[in-house]
């Protein structure tokens, strides 16, 4: 008992030493508190956690500090249009009809105009007045208005569109203007924060914030899985915000936000934004070319490397793109490639997927040899490897007149190359020209009678067979110059007449 009770008091006055030490010299404080969007010097996290720091562990988040910076570059775009509706006919395939066509003409064929407005947002990238915007918001466009946050307004002009990435420049005849730098979308990286600013529902200058949910989106919405670098982001974007920037936390636009998926036509959490390195690419051809001129080589179909395909084809890896068929005549036949064909390389370099191999053949200049790397079976279905010249061509698209002519000598009509097929089909004589696709109402072509289908063979005395002959023919042109066009133009019944028309360039 007395044994027990010497250990219990030695226990006791040693415990009191111990608290009375502690209380003499506690432990050093971690004063350092985890604020959000703050680093901290001393973390409990294991360091093995991260392998390197956040690039945007170096930014603050000031988002109010990006607006004040970035805000007075945004605008708010209206866009005037006019739009043709076809004319529903009640006498189709009736015995009507030959009494429509012969005192009224072909009823299926008249259309009716109807004038509409488009609201969207853009942002200057120069001082000197270029504007970055979406395509939709000013196709068709009669007028466009610039409206900037301090109030100041301007007209604008359309430079260049490309409907395929849905981007459009315009510019404004004033100085400097405040603009945003377009930044490096490569280096943007999945849950990084980023913030766009535009004009929802007609609301100017509305801010919203968010994190980047992917990269390199490719979306089916038109039909055209081509040409697209989507950056995905949960930032609030609805009907308005389209043109508008999306800015990284160092103040950069890294991409221009143009699409929403939503069952309701507002944000829910599902925006998408055009990458800004692609965007660099389609302003350097809309500045120089008033287009963007893209290669082909006449593929029909290329396809991602499967699991399934890689095995049955024998493969050893999935990158490389599968060849479905090739068009005949066009390069691509013409240098030896086939159907089932894989190409692994282009001039050297892997090739990564259909994606990267559409991306690369498109940013190669038309007339440019190219080495195809190709896995190809051979002789007992064994894989050889075989390397193609091939020469890439200019990518066959619509072109109309307005997009490559110099601002303020629109004429009112659009063009596309006359093609054999189109010249059978319309009874021409003539194999060469251009064919009128369009003439808007009220317009000087419209005035002087030219027609929808009508053939322009020669301007000026100067034959024309591609659009480039009539814009270059404009172009050495002024304000209050007349062009003489011998025009080819095929009457209902099979008759046929060449006439003259002259247009004046407007002042």
């Amino acid at each position: 008992m007395k044994k027990t009770l010497l250990i219990a008091s030695i226990s006791f006055i040693l415990g009191l030493i111990i608290a009375g030490m502690i209380l003499i010299h506690p432990p050093e404080k971690n004063t350092a508190e985890l604020l959000p969007f703050q680093e901290s010097s001393s973390s409990s996290y294991s360091p093995n956690l991260f392998a390197s720091p956040s690039p945007q562990a170096q930014f603050n988040l000031d988002f109010a500090s990006i607006v004040e910076n970035l805000g007075p570059a945004v605008v708010k775009i209206k866009a005037d249009k006019v739009e043709k509706r076809r004319i529903s006919n009640f006498f189709d395939d009736s015995p009507m009809d030959d009494f429509w066509r012969r005192f009224f003409g072909d009823p299926r064929d008249q259309e009716r105009e109807q004038r509409s407005t488009a609201q969207g947002t853009g942002f200057f990238i120069s001082p000197d007045g270029y504007i970055l915007t979406n395509n939709h918001i000013v196709e068709n466009a009669v007028e466009i208005k610039i409206f900037m946050h301090n109030g100041d307004e301007f007209d604008a002009d359309i430079i260049g569109t490309d409907d395929k990435t849905d981007l459009a420049l315009l510019k404004v005849k004033t100085k400097d203007l405040p603009f945003a730098k377009l930044g490096d979308s490569d280096k943007l990286r999945v849950g990084e924060w980023v913030m766009a600013i535009g004009n929802p529902w007609g609301l100017d200058h509305s801010v919203t914030a968010g994190i980047v949910s992917a990269k390199g989106r490719q979306l089916d919405i038109r039909g055209e899985n081509t040409y697209q670098d989507y950056i995905q982001t949960d930032a609030a974007i609805n009907r308005g915000n389209s043109g508008g920037p999306l800015v990284n936390m160092a103040g950069e636009v890294v991409g221009i936000n143009s699409i929403i998926y939503s069952s309701t036509g507002g944000n829910i959490g599902i925006g998408f934004a055009i990458s800004s390195n692609l965007a660099k690419t389609i302003v350097t051809h809309l500045k120089k070319h008033g287009r963007v001129i893209r290669g082909q080589i006449g593929i029909i179909g290329i396809y991602p490397i499967t699991s399934d395909l890689k095995n049955n084809l024998g493969l050893t890896t999935k990158q490389g793109a599968l060849v479905g068929n090739v068009v005949r005549g066009k390069p691509a036949e013409k240098g030896g490639l086939k159907r089932y064909d894989v190409i692994t390389k282009l001039d050297g370099v892997q090739v990564e997927d259909p994606v990267d191999l559409r991306f690369r053949i498109a940013d190669t200049e038309p007339g440019t040899t190219v080495e195809f790397t190709v896995l190809r079976k051979g002789k007992n279905e064994k894989l050889e490897e075989i390397l193609l010249k091939i020469k890439v061509e200019e990518m066959d698209a619509k072109e109309v007149v307005e997009s490559g002519i110099p601002s303020g000598k629109d004429l009112g009509f659009s063009v596309d190359v006359l093609t054999p097929s189109i010249a059978r089909r319309l009874g021409a004589r003539i194999q060469k020209g251009l064919i009128v696709t369009e003439v808007r109402r009220y317009s000087e072509a419209a005035k002087k009678g030219l027609n929808k289908y009508d053939i322009i063979v020669e301007v000026n005395q100067n034959e024309v067979s591609k659009v480039k002959d009539l814009e270059n023919i404009l172009k050495r042109s002024g304000p209050g110059d007349s062009l003489l066009l011998l025009v080819h133009r095929v009457y209902q019944g099979g008759n046929i007449q060449d006439l003259f028309i002259t247009l004046r360039i407007p002042n």
